[in-house]
């Protein structure tokens, strides 16, 4: 009698190089407010400082990621608080129509709030559909 046996995959990655799952971040509560020449975007994080935020814009998606600070103390023991320690990730499609690279952001107190001023767009670069 023969016995098939198949190999095991074969693993190029350390479990320390992969990617963070998804549920590591959770989404914060935002806001957002149109303005006359700007958009006004009010992101609430709770326990982040400004060192711990990082904003990136590709394309026409904006990407917030916002790490609170977590410090292990000596007497640490589990309390099933991993799901509200975990840090956030907001990922927005904003579209091409701001200026990214001109956008303002300040942090206070937990709420982020970023201005992204809009493209100014001269009749030359308007076209017709229909």
């Amino acid at each position: 009698m023969h016995t098939i046996i198949s190999p095991l995959p074969n693993r190029t990655r350390s479990p320390a190089t992969e990617p963070a799952s998804h549920n590591a971040f959770r989404q914060p509560n935002y806001d957002c407010q149109e303005q006359r020449d700007a958009m006004k975007l009010t992101v609430y994080v709770p326990g982040v400082e400004a060192v711990g935020v990082d904003i990136e814009a590709r394309g026409a998606d904006l990407t917030i990621t916002a790490r609170k600070a977590h410090l292990v103390r000596v007497n640490w023991q589990a309390l099933h608080l991993e799901s509200a320690q975990r840090d956030y990730r907001l990922k927005l499609r904003l579209g091409a129509g701001f200026d990214y690279a001109s956008m303002d952001a300040e942090i206070r107190q937990g709420v982020l709030t970023i201005t992204l001023p809009k493209r100014n767009v001269s009749a030359g670069h308007l076209r017709r559909v229909a």
